[in-house]
């Protein structure tokens, strides 16, 4: 099966760009889908010192939750010294607080039983964890929250998120590095089914005398599902915790955005696959289109590559062809072929007509399965007009060599029986005489004197 090699370099990288744009996608929601759970556990292990704290031991500021991302829970009490005086329990809030690093110029006061918080913070959460803290502590009557919420952006501490976040990504690839090169090696292999499957089916296809079109489509239908297996089984080998539910949960979900996003793509991949299963036309037709007229040298599921007569190459979009009228002119192996020929009004019309059929008959080019037909078309200005209609074969190179053949043809026959192909002519009435360059007018006694 003969393909165009650049076309199809072409057309196979978009389709690999595609597949690993997807497999990509797919990877990275699988990446993100795994990080919320180890976050989960460590903030869990982080909150578990501050809850086992026994009753009557003071501790340490150090006791309580050091998160820098501000995840904490509220422990369920908070035990002070036996005699709970307001000083006792200000001085242990007031530690926690600044233990935590969550506030700026954290201030605690307590009288008669009732807390009075106040500073600054940048989160939300954090100022509702302080109110529950000093709610769960020992002979606390009631809290008063003056911590203010300073949600002006923190660079600090957002730099430090960002610089966690990129360690633990760089942490994860390198753990992942053997998983990544057996994917890679997977997608070799991948290459190397995909380009054995190719040939196979495209000699199984040519010894059943199947047509070119549906030849191709097979074989870039089967090119696809190799690569969609492969490119799955890589996702599975690079990220373990994928499973085919979750891809198609993916895909599910991602299906009605790439659908608006290659909408075009799509609308052309389809076409193309109606127009291989059709088979309006095949490669090596000749066809016209919209104006573009030209030698079909290759169908793809996304594009139809066009040589025009003028030996330019015009790449079409499947859409364009599948919505709009072609003409295929190499349909059938003839083609019918009309020119007008004029003889002057003068000549036999049955004897010209002879003329120009024996003249048509006897050349090459004119399919002799089909008779030539001549008919009186009109009467022109300056002649009595034929319509000569004969078959031959249906390129465009078949068209010119058998009009060129016909017409040079009818013109010698033409010659040879003395019969006039007249040009325009037209002839003007003037009211009175012209007078013409050299000639004078002769005197009236002059001519009387010459007839003496």
């Amino acid at each position: 099966m003969s393909v165009n090699r650049p076309d199809r370099i072409r057309a196979n990288r978009f389709l690999c760009l595609i597949l690993v744009a997807a497999w990509g996608s797919v990877g990275a929601i699988a990446l993100a889908q795994e990080q919320p759970g180890a976050g989960a556990d460590v903030s869990q292990q982080e909150t578990e010192p501050a809850t086992a704290e026994e009753p009557g031991d003071r501790g340490s500021p150090a006791e309580t939750a050091d998160d820098p991302e501000g995840s904490a829970s509220v422990p369920d009490a908070v035990s002070v010294r036996s005699v709970s005086d307001d000083e006792s329990i200000g001085r242990r809030l007031t530690g926690i607080l600044e233990a935590t690093g969550w506030f700026s110029e954290p201030n605690v006061s307590v009288r008669n039983g009732v807390v009075f918080l106040s500073g600054t913070t940048t989160v939300d959460e954090h100022r509702e964890w302080a109110a529950g803290l000093a709610r769960n502590t020992e002979d606390v009557v009631a809290v008063v929250n003056r911590i203010n919420v300073d949600h002006a952006i923190n660079y600090r501490q957002s730099t430090n998120m960002v610089a966690a976040s990129l360690e633990g990504m760089w942490e994860s690839f390198l753990l992942r590095i053997p998983n990544i090169v057996a994917g890679l090696l997977l997608l070799v292999v991948t290459w190397i089914v995909a380009r054995i499957v190719v040939y196979v089916l495209s000699r199984v296809a040519k010894r059943s005398r199947l047509r070119t079109s549906l030849q191709d489509l097979i074989s870039q239908f089967a090119t696809i599902t190799v690569w969609i297996c492969g490119l799955l089984a890589a996702a599975v080998v690079v990220f373990p915790g994928m499973t085919p539910s979750k891809v198609l949960t993916v895909l599910g979900l991602g299906s009605v955005a790439v659908g608006f996003a290659f909408k075009d793509i799509f609308e052309n991949f389809f076409a193309g696959v109606l127009i291989l299963w059709k088979f309006p036309f095949d490669r090596g037709d000749f066809i016209e289109c919209e104006g573009l007229r030209g030698k079909v040298e290759e169908i793809t599921i996304r594009m139809t590559n066009i040589r025009q007569v003028d030996g330019q190459l015009v790449v079409v979009p499947n859409a364009m062809l599948f919505k709009n009228p072609v003409d295929v002119m190499t349909s059938r192996k003839v083609r019918r072929i009309t020119v007008i020929c004029g003889v002057a009004y003068s000549e036999d019309v049955d004897q010209s007509r002879d003329v120009i059929r024996r003249a048509v008959e006897q050349c090459r080019t004119v399919d002799g399965q089909h008779n030539v037909e001549i008919f009186a078309r009109e009467f022109a200005d300056s002649s009595i007009n034929f319509e000569v209609t004969w078959w031959c074969g249906s390129t465009p190179r078949q068209e010119r060599e058998s009009r060129d053949e016909v017409v040079a043809a009818v013109k010698r026959a033409l010659d040879d029986a003395g019969i006039e192909i007249p040009f325009p002519y037209r002839t003007l009435t003037f009211a009175e005489p012209l007078q013409t360059a050299g000639v004078k007018e002769q005197e009236p006694s002059a001519a009387t004197d010459n007839g003496r």
